[in-house]
């Protein structure tokens, strides 16, 4: 709670206390009437009454009540702000290609590393928002429903890792999964942010028809083609999981549906080569894809002089019980 005058300028007449301190100080050394004695020795020797200690204080008391007076005058007023925030989120689904292409070193350590380290520091970007996470390979599953808990979705995302589910790409089934996660939400704005390094080769929905959907669910898709052109180096595993041996092999996505699916539902289509380049696509959404806040503020004025007036009072009584009662002069 902060506080201010209404009338500041008012404050200028404290200055009127320095002459009136001059004044006080130069007529107690002066003194009063002199009388002639032969030794102060005695009046020195003798000891100080409550009356010696006090002589001072209805001055003192009465510039106090002077001051209050001037203070309250100047109107001093408490403001006590109000701000209210309301934020209109976005719901969010990353749906995150697994399939065993995704360990291609093309990125260090591989794709899939790479895309849950630029997704991490995504979501951290999205306070406020709710965000879901769908992995899929062969088939799709929801890996977290939609949240607002960046804690438990951060450990979710840290638990993905490819050979979860069947091997193939099926980027129908990833989409539609992620589309069911959102078919509940009353945001505004839905969005599905869609990753993959592959060709549809699986599932049981198309990615136009799971597009199509998208766009009668007014659900934005932004579709994301992680790999480098050309070829990159894969891991080939034996019978138990193991890596036998990495071979070159072309990197083949299909960007011709990823980027129907963007456009189709009102999103866009990018390509990443590269750990930077991924992380540019996720900072260009994140800067789309704005959540909306609100903040109306409202400050409220208290008039605070009343308190400075009967603390004035108070100070003037005093003054007259000190003066009157024990510095009380007998004719």
């Amino acid at each position: 709670m902060d506080m201010e005058f209404a009338s500041p300028k008012i404050l200028w007449f404290l200055l009127l206390l320095i002459p009136l301190v001059a004044y006080y100080i130069y007529r107690t050394r002066r003194g009063g009437v002199a009388i002639t004695v032969s030794t102060t020795d005695s009046v020195k020797n003798a000891p100080k009454t409550v009356r010696y200690f006090l002589r001072h204080i209805p001055f003192v008391l009465r510039l106090a009540s002077l001051s209050l007076i001037i203070v309250a005058m100047a109107r001093p007023q408490s403001a006590e702000h109000y701000t209210n925030t309301t934020t209109e989120g976005i719901d969010i689904v990353l749906a995150v290609d697994v399939s065993t292409s995704m360990l291609a070193r093309d990125f260090l350590p591989d794709r899939l590393n790479v895309a849950k380290e630029v997704a991490s520091e995504f979501i951290s970007d999205r306070t406020g928002d709710r965000i879901g996470l769908v992995v899929f390979a062969g088939e799709a599953f929801t890996q977290s429903p939609l949240t607002t808990d960046q804690s438990s979705l951060q450990t979710m995302l840290g638990r993905v890792r490819s050979g979860l589910i069947d091997d193939g790409t099926a980027i129908g089934n990833g989409l539609a999964t992620s589309i069911n996660r959102l078919r509940e939400s009353d945001a505004k704005s839905k969005v599905v942010i869609l990753l993959t390094d592959g060709v549809n080769n699986r599932g049981e929905i198309s990615p136009l028809t799971a597009a199509q959907i998208a766009k009668d669910m007014g659900i934005k898709v932004y579709t994301i083609g992680i790999g480098r052109r050309g070829t990159a180096p894969y891991p080939v595993f034996d019978e138990k999981g193991g890596e036998v041996n990495i071979v070159n092999m072309k990197v083949e996505i299909d960007e011709k549906i990823l980027r129907d699916i963007a456009t189709s539902t009102g999103g866009e289509y990018f390509r990443a080569t590269d750990k930077q380049s991924l992380q540019a696509i996720y900072e260009q959404i994140n800067t789309l894809e704005k959540s909306t806040v609100e903040i109306t503020e409202r400050t409220t004025l208290h008039e605070e002089y009343l308190v400075y007036v009967l603390w004035a009072l108070v100070a003037l009584v005093l003054e007259f019980i000190i003066n009157r009662v024990i510095l009380r002069r007998i004719p």
